[in-house]
């Protein structure tokens, strides 16, 4: 059965691609649980649109890998693979210290106006302690980077690629990585792109980035039971 607080269809993308980004939130935010089983037939009654969109978002979170589609077995969400955790964090890195390097060069001042209040709105749902709101403003920090120098398309690219690493840093958030300690190193960066620092700025990102190495053990370690075997 689906949670009743499901995200409802409401943007100007094609609907099988809000269905994906519906369903990756879900499992991304322990909404939708490993080993839980999806059906095509109950997600396409729950947004009132026919199966084939609902279809093609389940091809795309397969390809993610945060689904496993078993014929005649039916659609469950997959445990995290460490390995995808790990790659995609290098990956992720290669894409985004070239964007904020590039970016440190670029920013314009409105750019950098709409940065500082995305970190004001951080540090204010880090004090209610909204989870939620945070990784959503966390986003859109990364996101508004990419499209500061006209590249969207980057972090479209590495959108699927770090489904399994958000997953650990919504498990981490808290004890493991505390906001403030995330909101910090996002402070570090808006600073590098303010001085137009392109060493300074991909520096932060790199260790930024490079957080969930220190998390990932104990995050594994506390639910044993949302990871693969390695």
């Amino acid at each position: 059965m689906l949670p009743a607080d499901l995200l409802t269809l409401s943007t100007n993308e094609p609907v099988n691609l809000q269905i994906y980004h519906a369903l990756r939130q879900a499992i991304v935010n322990c909404t939708l649980l490993p080993g839980q089983s999806i059906s095509d037939k109950e997600i396409s009654e729950h947004f009132g649109v026919s199966r084939q969109p609902v279809r093609d978002a389940f091809i795309k979170l397969a390809g993610a890998g945060l689904i496993q589609i078993l014929p005649q077995r039916g659609t469950f969400v997959m445990k995290i693979s460490p390995k995808r955790v790990l790659n995609g964090r290098f990956i992720r890195e290669a894409v985004e210290v070239a964007v904020v390097t590039r970016a440190a060069a670029a920013i314009s001042e409105d750019d950098l106006i709409n940065l500082s209040a995305n970190l004001d709105q951080q540090e204010l749902a880090a004090r209610r302690k909204d989870t939620a709101r945070f990784l959503s403003l966390d986003e859109e920090f990364h996101t508004a980077i990419s499209r500061s120098i006209d590249c969207i398309e980057a972090w479209e690219m590495i959108e699927d690629i770090k489904a399994h690493m958000d997953r650990v840093r919504y498990l981490s958030l808290g004890e493991i990585s505390p906001l403030d300690l995330l909101i910090t190193q996002h402070r570090a960066i808006f600073e590098g792109l303010k001085s137009h620092d392109p060493e300074r700025t991909a520096d932060a990102m790199r260790a930024h980035l490079r957080e969930i190495n220190l998390s990932f053990d104990p995050v594994r370690e506390r639910n044993p039971d949302w990871f693969e075997a390695e």
